[in-house]
Order: C-alpha cells, then sequence, then structure tokens
C-alpha cells in the first residue's frame, strides 16, 4: 500500500508518523494520483499543531506534482497520464498517492519538473493573489512601494521575482545577511534585516516618508502593528499567514488616525474556489515561469520519510526559497 504522513493527535513534529493507507478509485469529480514530488508549506505546521483543524487522523500536505492514475466520473479536464500538479484541500499531498477532487487539480506543462511544481503551486498561486488581486485602494502602478515580509522564503523569493515583472519597488524583510541577500538577488529593490534594524524607520526611510501602498505579511503577531506604521493614508495591510502566532484582537479606531487605512485577511482557497479560477490563476503562473521571468529556487529536498525533520526546520527558520518531499 502507499505510504503516508498520518497525524492522529495535534502537538509538534512528533506527532508525525509514516504509515500505510489504502487508496481506491476516484468517485465523481475526483481524481488518483501518483506524487513525485510534494509541496512543503507552513500551512502543513498549521494543520498539524492544531492552530487550523481537521478531522483526524489526518495526512498531512496541500500541494504535490506527479501523474494522473485514474479519473472519476465527470471530470473532462484531465486524463489517465496527465502531469499534473495542485494546491488544493483537503490535505493529503504527504503521500505516495491519493485519491482527492479534481478541481483544483491543472495539467502541468512538461517544460516544468515535477520537484518544480510541487515547490511552486500553492506559493506561486499565493504570490498571484497578492500581487494581482489584493491591491490598495489607489491600485498598484510600476514604481510603487510595497512591503513583503519574509522575503526569502518561499513566497517572498517568487513575489519578489514577480514584483520587478511588475515594475513594482519590493521593499523584503527578512533575518539575516544571507537571507536578505537571496532576496535582494531575486529582485527586491530594498531589503531590511530585521534582526539588526527598526523596519518601519527604515521602509520611511526608502519612501522619502510617504510610506508604502501595501504590506503583504505572513508572519503575523509580530509584525501586524507596526506593519500598520509603514502604510501611506489609505493603504492596505494585507495578512496571509501566522508565522510567528495569530494576529492578536485590535482597536479597529486605531486604522482612521494611522491614515484610514484597509485591513485583510487572505486565504488562498477563497480565490481557487472554482475550477476556472484556479485555471486561470495557474496559466497565469505557468506563463512567468516557463518565460524564465519568474525561477522557482529548491532549496531543501527531504525524503517523505523525514518529513518531521523538515517541519522542524521549516519552523525553525533554517529554510529557505521552497522545499519538498519526495516520496
Amino acid at each position: 500500500m502507499p505510504r503516508a504522513i498520518q497525524i492522529t493527535a495535534y502537538g509538534g513534529p512528533e506527532q508525525m508518523r509514516l504509515v500505510e493507507l489504502p487508496v481506491g478509485d476516484p468517485g465523481p469529480g475526483q481524481i488518483r494520483i501518483r506524487h513525485q514530488a510534494c509541496g512543503l508549506n507552513f500551512i502543513d505546521v498549521y494543520q498539524r499543531s492544531g492552530l487550523y483543524t481537521n478531522p483526524l487522523p489526518l495526512t498531512l500536505g496541500m500541494e504535490g506534482a506527479g501523474v494522473v492514475e485514474a479519473v472519476g466520473e465527470g471530470v473532462t479536464h484531465l486524463a489517465v497520464g496527465d502531469r499534473a500538479a495542485y494546491a488544493s484541500n483537503p490535505p493529503g499531498s504527504y503521500s505516495e498517492a491519493r485519491v482527492m477532487p479534481a478541481k483544483n487539480v491543472v495539467r502541468l506543462p512538461e517544460g516544468i519538473a515535477f520537484d518544480t511544481a510541487a515547490g511552486m503551486m500553492l506559493k506561486g498561486l499565493t504570490a498571484q493573489y497578492l500581487l494581482k488581486r489584493t491591491l490598495p485602494v489607489q491600485g498598484l502602478q510600476a514604481g510603487d512601494h510595497v512591503l513583503f515580509h519574509a522575503a526569502a522564503g518561499g513566497v517572498g523569493l517568487i513575489a519578489c521575482q514577480w514584483a520587478r515583472v511588475l515594475g513594482l519597488q519590493l521593499i523584503g524583510t527578512a533575518g539575516g545577511g544571507a537571507k536578505c541577500e537571496l532576496a535582494k538577488a531575486h529582485g527586491a529593490a530594498h531589503v531590511i534585516d530585521y534582526t539588526r534594524e527598526d523596519f518601519v524607520a527604515r521602509v520611511r526611510e526608502i519612501t522619502g516618508g510617504q510610506g508604502v501602498k501595501v504590506v503583504y505579511d505572513s508572519i503575523g503577531k509580530d509584525t501586524f502593528e507596526r506593519s500598520l506604521d509603514c502604510l501611506r493614508p489609505f493603504g492596505l495591510m494585507a495578512s496571509f499567514g501566522n508565522a510567528s502566532g495569530p494576529v492578536p484582537p485590535f482597536a479597529i479606531g486605531t486604522l482612521g488616525p494611522k491614515g484610514s487605512l484597509y485591513v485583510t485577511r487572505q486565504t488562498l482557497f477563497t480565490h481557487i474556489a472554482t475550477r476556472e479560477a484556479t485555471q486561470a490563476m495557474a496559466d497565469d503562473l505557468f506563463a512567468v515561469v516557463g518565460s524564465g521571468a519568474v525561477k522557482i529556487r529548491i532549496d531543501q529536498r527531504y525524503a517523505l520519510a523525514d518529513a518531521a525533520q523538515a517541519h522542524r526546520e521549516l519552523e525553525a527558520r533554517k529554510t529557505t526559497a521552497s522545499s519538498v518531499l519526495l516520496p
């Protein structure tokens, strides 16, 4: 039987077990996929810890790439033998094979390798909806400044490159000189080492005191309030992750004196709620990657059996760019 990484209780990486699970035939609207590579993302940590709850036992993982083995009734956009990739609910990609809903699975272009796809679907689609769909009320034009936290991570490095394609002046934060250099090399116009610099003061300096139109923040608790101070009037605070913990409650009245600010909490799965939306966003991602304008960097590769170690290194912020598990 195919192997998978499963938890039976919420907690730390020690809860993760390599188990054998039966995989049957797909039902209506489903496919069975044989994974060649599986993506590693911070949302997997949230689901393992119980910050985001799911029925237990739970096979982890939201992102993967492989070959379609079987197609259920009503699925017309995929066929047996297709190379395919996805970012999708429900979890289950930490596995050698799985049955899953077909609507978020797309055909993978021949020029994109399986490990590249597994390292870019969730992160690349996230960068796409942030830079193209999560916009301040004044919009974004070439030359505008945006602030992107965790710029040396998987989403961050894709966003640095894509922002450069769009002509945006991306200011990236990262922890340490090596990570800052990585973000700079991938297109960040400016980098801020948050371990040594006050990022609010540096943003104000870089923007001539104006602030940025939008902050994209996956860090959460540690950066949220001070990120508000980086925004110009009518700016947008776009929270899309909780790497340091959930954002605590805050007084909405503070947004007025700070410049009539906007705040939003985004999630990819709202944006890919339909097959048509998923395909359109994936086509945009495949085009920018296929052109060479955005390169997908995979700095860590782990065996599926070593998924717990991958989680430890991800949580300790020892990883850069994208990471994949190899069944």
